[in-house]
């Protein structure tokens, strides 16, 4: 079929049997549990009947590795890089001709200053932060898995490390702690929302399987998808009563699986994925997770990963007593169903044993439904970008959908910024590198028009940031490492937004801040670019994943950048002046 054609039909034919898809939850077997059918000719001899069944569906499509400075590199004329057209997911990309043969020590910076740094390194790939005041003073969280800080920030220029368990990386990226968490379990991605029936704040903390480092390629490698399948922590989410900041200072009140089919399974025995990244939920009724609740959400392409996850809801009225709500699917998730499996072959990205297809975080809203909110927005990877009416969380609905020419490695729509959606109906959303050395395409920030939900077109792209003229190099690409967007910070950060301006992590591109006044012009209006670590300060150890988050403070008007040799934190004028004592009001809002 002709992509252009696909393009023109395929959010008509998502929407046409969007009541299939999100009912489709309820009564079918697990596809874990059907009887494996003999092979046939032609087909596979992979031991797991699930990947098995998947692989059968298509023919293989994986990418050809590209020739560095013959199918991509520097363009002589311009002093731009051009990007490869497709290549697969790799470990350990290729340099290129015109690369710097050194990691750059050098930073740089444009209407954003530096006021501090922090040493403090839990993880070199990822990190997540969350803010709570508590006695007039503010603390952050900064934490992954394995490891944690517990930092009082309330003057950012002094930031005091009060509390800390877990791995953190030490000189030549080795742990200088002992790790206290059992295996599969750690300190998981967390939401802290007051709840008004109890008049504290409530922590809720998601726990997945692992997204890498289990296996390379899931149809080579049995024991891998084994493991993910019947992994031995938490496929779910725990709540925690918090009478501190300090975990001691916490009641464990509630914990779920997100296989609500099993609700009673162990750790173990619990299907799916577990819930990733950032619960949504502001401390009302409903809470919404990012989540493949069984082993029927497997039509992925993504090499290293089985599961493809869509949304769940759950009810949050009694925080010590959750009740699953509903589980969402877009079409073309469920292996084993003739209209899912229908619809993934029509994905042009089908077969190519590379790409990402589902959510990766929750859907995004600037209101839930307790608080008015209608539309929501998910972003679901190789499947496109979603508008959903979520006024009834029971029932959730898709409104309307639109999709991009494949880019593929990375990721594809991961993340939406809604920081300018309310002032003018346009969203951005991006997905972000996963190989090094720009060893993929580009991942754009598109500019998307959502005044009509059901009607979602991309409208314009953000530009593609430029080293300054002193730097050593006219191109990222050749500053070494990833080079693309990552995201916007989270819902969850003080003060929520900034009208006019957001600010990006871009990996080796460090922090790059646009104005969006009028979000179908955006222009860089500032940016900061820190130097990359030593080999004595990670060991190597995700040398080339330098700038990977971002934490803003729109409340106090400070900018934390999250980085794999530590954190700093910024200040701007794009976003105003900045203030160093308690704010005013306090943090997760409490009215």
């Amino acid at each position: 079929m002709r992509y252009d054609l696909f393009l023109r039909f395929g959010s008509a034919l998502a929407i046409a049997l969007a009541g299939l898809a999100a009912s489709s939850h309820a009564d079918e077997p697990a596809a874990g549990t059907l009887p494996t059918p003999p092979l046939t000719a032609g087909e596979s001899d992979i031991p797991d009947p699930d990947i098995r069944a998947w692989w059968n569906l298509t023919y293989d499509r994986k990418p050809a590795l590209p020739v560095p400075g013959k199918d991509y590199g520097m363009d002589a004329a311009t002093g731009r890089f051009i990007h490869p057209k497709a290549t697969p997911l790799v470990r350990k990309a290729p340099n290129f001709p015109g690369q710097l043969d050194h990691w750059d020590q050098n930073s740089y910076a444009k209407n954003v200053e530096q006021i501090a740094f922090y040493n403090f390194i839990p993880s070199t790939g990822h990190t997540w932060q969350s803010i709570a005041d508590f006695g007039g003073k503010r603390y952050m969280y900064v934490y992954y898995r394995s490891g944690m800080g517990v930092f009082d920030i309330t003057d950012p220029r002094k930031a005091k490390l009060v509390y800390r368990r877990g791995q953190r990386v030490g000189a030549y990226g080795k742990p200088d702690i002992v790790n206290p968490y059992a295996k599969g379990d750690g300190f998981g991605a967390a939401n802290i929302s007051w709840h008004k029936g109890l008049g504290k704040y409530v922590m809720v903390q998601a726990f997945e399987v692992p997204r890498y480092g289990i296996m390379d390629e899931k149809y080579l490698e049995p024991e891998g998808v084994a493991t993910l399948k019947h992994w031995k922590g938490l496929k779910g989410f725990r709540v925690y009563v918090m009478d501190g900041p300090l975990p001691d200072q916490w009641q464990l009140v509630a914990e779920r699986t997100t296989d609500y089919r099993h609700p009673d399974a162990k750790p173990g025995e619990q299907q799916g994925s577990g819930a990733l990244d950032i619960p949504a939920w502001t401390g009302d009724k409903y809470m919404f997770l990012s989540t493949a609740p069984d082993d029927r959400f497997m039509l992925t392409e993504f090499a290293d990963y089985i599961y493809t996850p869509g949304y769940q809801v759950w009810d949050m009225s009694d925080p010590a007593d959750p009740k699953f709500v509903s589980q969402f699917a877009a079409l073309g998730q469920i292996l084993g169903d003739p209209d899912h499996e229908a619809a993934y072959l029509m994905n042009p990205r089908a077969g190519n044993r590379t790409s990402w297809f589902g959510s990766r975080m929750p859907p995004f809203m600037t209101r839930a439904p307790g608080e008015g909110g209608k539309i929501a927005f998910g972003a679901m990877a190789g499947l496109g970008l979603y508008s959903l009416d979520v006024s009834d969380p029971a029932n959730i609905r898709i409104v309307g959908h639109v999709n991009q020419v494949p880019k593929f490695a990375g990721t594809e729509f991961d993340n939406v910024d809604l920081s300018q959606y309310e002032r003018t109906g346009y969203i951005f959303t991006n997905g972000y590198p996963m190989n090094d050395e720009c060893y993929e395409p580009y991942k754009d920030i598109l500019v998307v028009d959502a005044r009509d939900p059901a009607k979602l077109s991309i409208a314009a792209k953000f530009p593609r940031p430029v080293p300054p003229a002193d730097a050593g190099f006219t191109d990222f690409c050749q500053r070494r490492g990833s080079f693309g967007p990552k995201r916007s910070g989270y819902l969850t950060q003080p003060g929520r937004f900034r009208d006019g301006v957001v600010a990006y992590a871009f990996y080796n591109g460090g922090v790059q801040i646009f104005d969006v006044k009028d979000p179908t012009k955006p222009s860089i209006a500032g940016y900061f670019v820190p130097r990359f670590p030593t080999e004595a300060e990670t060991g190597g150890q995700s040398q080339g994943n330098l700038t990977y988050g971002i934490f803003a403070e729109y409340d106090r008007n400070i900018l934390w950048a999250f980085t794999n040799h530590g954190f700093y934190a910024l200040t701007s004028p794009l976003i105003g002046k900045p203030s160093f004592k308690a704010p005013a009001k306090p943090w997760p809002p409490r009215d």
